[in-house]
């Protein structure tokens, strides 16, 4: 719109009556998603299922957390109490400052769920003046006193930097700005506790017990204590110390490392003033263990991971972060892009929904489970006439569907105790043949025919040499992972491994009636000795003794023991087929490893140098598109100027570079090749060139050097 006046004015235009539409993530999801017609279903039970999985991973990960939250808050409450009852001098100087060094490991993404839930229990339990601080917005001291005394006494805090003191303001409470002084925090301290113990008029005073929080701590929390600056944690330690009588503070150090680093940090003189007591948090592979023993070896959750994406989470856990949370994002972004991705999950949902939605299927989804690699497998073992039926009757497919997708759920309802009595059993032989934790078994499992491998029979052949108490002790363990599995075959082994435990113990009894055995026979060495003998008469010996070892009758317990040997490995071999041997296991198992290693795994080293060589693949410029793998003269600078650095050597001369640019440059303005302007160097040219050059040194490509002024070195080799 336009306005045309003489005289100036304010001219109002009212807004369009057109709303703009925001789209939200169920718009995201369907309008992306291949087979939208049951897209919007899918979003919702992959809502469902991970709202499902992060509650029950928080409670696990509160759980886990418990122990040492509760340490740290009994250390709290007995440091408040010896203060208040006037033991403080009595047990500890009165210008120690009472510390918790909480080790909590180098999954440092974890720790901030952790310093969350500690400070909620804190203000909850213990005392409402709790501040939590982070090394990235205290790096000097005043910002350090600025952030304690804003979350503590909730105000704006002013921080003079020139060391002029302004007259403070007189308005309320919550608005008011003060200087950055712990006197001011003190006051502020000892007006609220005064509000507290007087209470209002009229009223009994409170009971004793209310009257040991009259005074709660101060506490402030060093959520990382490494990154802190070493000056600024000693001043701010020194200045609280001269205040300690006054201010009953306490501080929680979070420590990535070891208990050290405050040595390290601090010099004695200033630790000195802190009486530390160490608290050491579950470690982050413990609590990975956990998380996968609750979260992905359980039927409960119909999603599943295969062998590969399982793989690359726990690659990224092991070498990288230590994150459990980090984890946990990875299995919700494949949960993500198996919905999105696979049409068919529509039928990756608890049993009842699952054999509803399979009676609701489309002729293109029916199609589609044709197409699947494991139904095809199916197809082909039935006979003829069933096979024409499967292709062609969608009534009889959906009837078909239906009982494979049971079987799957009686699949994952017989794995997981299977692979966990197997796992008792090996988990303590020597060099761990099949893997010290579960996930290791698990991922065999996965990938193999378990018991096919060199690994398995390794593991069979020492267990044939378990003594009876460590055969009792597997098989309990066993009975103790079967008994709250409702399975009809999970309970027929159980009752069978009890058989077992009962003749294991009426050896006992049988072993103390049993006849002397007679030393001559079963000692033929010993007889041999006594007496003289050749080389030929040894040899007959000593092949008759191994013939007598081959024949020799198994003793009662080595016939037991062999027989619960033989029903595990008939478990093992019923029910721990890989997932692909399953039919319709696409619609559960999410097998894009690449995808989740793309998206969790970065390298932006490798997208740069693709940006830089093929600049259409993200510009999608016709202009830039060239069919030789050559950059266009019409690509940014930078492109330009990183491919001509690929065509020279370890040191690049800045004036061949800024010529070779400049010829190149004036071939994209278009100017006549044969005139004496072509390929010249102008100040516009110039800048660019210092610009594009600037930017690849930015991104380290390229660095200066001192051995030619005029030169830079090159951080690369080759091409992309």
């Amino acid at each position: 719109m336009s306005t045309s006046s003489v005289s100036k004015g304010c001219f109002v235009f009212k807004p369009s009556t057109k709303k703009k539409k925001h789209l939200g993530l169920e718009d995201h999801f369907t309008g992306g998603c291949e087979g939208a017609q049951n897209s919007g279903k899918r979003y919702k039970l992959c809502q469902d299922l991970w709202d499902q999985i992060k509650t029950d991973t928080e409670s696990l990960q509160d759980e886990l957390n418990r122990s040492i939250l509760d340490s740290l808050l009994d250390f709290t409450r007995k440091c408040s109490s010896t203060r208040q009852h006037g033991d403080w001098a009595s047990q500890m100087r009165a210008s120690e400052i009472p510390t918790a060094a909480l080790v909590l490991g180098v999954n440092v993404p974890d720790h901030d769920m952790t310093f969350q839930s500690l400070s909620e229990l804190l203000q909850q339990l213990v005392t409402p003046h709790v501040a939590s601080l982070q090394a990235k917005e205290c790096g000097a001291l005043k910002h350090l006193m600025k952030r304690v005394l804003e979350r503590l006494m909730g105000t704006t805090v002013t921080v003079d930097d020139d060391e002029e003191e302004e007259p403070e303001q007189t308005s309320t409470e919550t608005h008011k700005s003060m200087h950055c002084s712990l006197g001011i925090l003190c006051d502020w301290y000892k007006s609220k506790t005064r509000k507290s113990s007087t209470g209002t008029p009229g009223k009994k005073r409170s009971s004793p017990v209310k009257d040991e929080l009259q005074q709660p701590p101060v506490v402030v929390i060093f959520k990382d204590l490494e990154a802190f600056n070493h000056r600024v944690l000693q001043d701010f330690i020194l200045i609280c110390s001269r205040y300690i009588e006054r201010l009953p503070l306490m501080f929680i150090f979070g420590i990535a490392t070891s208990p050290s680093t405050i040595q390290n940090m601090l010099p004695h003189s200033v630790s000195s003033l802190l009486c530390i007591e160490l608290f050491q948090s579950l470690s982050c592979t413990q609590h990975l263990a956990t998380v996968i023993d609750k979260l992905v070896l359980t039927s409960h959750f119909p999603f599943k991971l295969n062998g590969k994406v399982m793989q690359v989470l726990i690659s990224i856990f092991l070498y990288h972060d230590f994150s459990v949370r980090n984890f946990i994002k990875g299995v919700q972004l494949a949960l993500l892009e198996h919905f999105h991705s696979q049409p068919l999950s529509v039928l990756c949902c608890k049993k009842k929904e699952a054999l509803a939605n399979v009676m609701e299927l489309s002729q293109r989804d029916l199609e589609r489970i044709r197409q699947l690699p494991s139904f095809r497998r199916y197809t082909e073992k039935q006979d003829a006439q069933e096979k024409v039926n499967l292709m062609t009757d969608d009534t009889h497919l959906k009837e078909v569907c239906r009982k494979l997708i049971k079987d799957l759920r009686k699949y994952h309802k017989n794995y997981y105790p299977v692979l966990r009595c197997l796992h008792t059993l090996t988990s303590s032989l020597p060099r761990y043949p099949l893997g010290k934790q579960i996930r290791e078994l698990h991922l065999i499992c996965l990938e193999k025919t378990v018991w096919e491998t060199e690994e398995y029979q390794s593991a069979m052949k020492l267990l044939r040499m378990l003594a009876k108490d460590e055969l009792i002790a597997s098989i309990q363990r066993c009975c103790g992972t079967l008994k709250p599995v409702k399975s009809k075959k999970m309970m027929n082994a159980l009752i069978q491994m009890e058989e077992i435990l009962t003749k294991i113990k009426q050896l006992d009894a049988s072993a103390e009636n049993a006849p002397p055995v007679d030393n001559s026979i079963t000692s033929p060495v010993k007889s041999l000795s006594q007496k003289k003998t050749d080389l030929f008469q040894l040899q007959k010996t000593l092949l008759e003794m191994n013939e007598t070892r081959r024949t020799k009758k198994l003793s009662p317990f080595e016939t037991v023991r062999n027989e619960a040997l033989e029903l595990i490995d008939g478990l093992v071999k019923s029910h721990l087929s890989p997932p692909e041997a399953q039919t319709l296991y696409e619609v559960c198992y999410y097998t894009s490893s690449a995808t989740v290693r793309r998206h969790l795994n970065a390298t932006p080293r490798t997208s740069i140098q693709a940006a830089l060589s093929n600049p259409y693949h993200y510009l999608q410029n016709e202009s830039l598109k060239t069919e030789d793998g050559s950059v266009s003269n019409a690509a940014p600078d930078i492109c330009i100027a990183y491919k001509l650095h690929l065509e020279c050597g370890r040191l690049i001369n800045l004036y061949d570079w800024l010529e070779a640019y400049a010829t190149v440059a004036s071939a994209a303005e278009g100017n006549d090749p044969d005139s004496d302007t072509f390929g010249k160097v102008d100040e516009v040219k110039h800048a660019r060139f210092i610009q594009a050059v600037s930017e690849l040194e930015f991104l380290g490509f390229i660095k200066s050097t001192k051995q030619k002024t005029d030169h830079v070195a090159r951080l690369t080799w080759g091409g992309c």
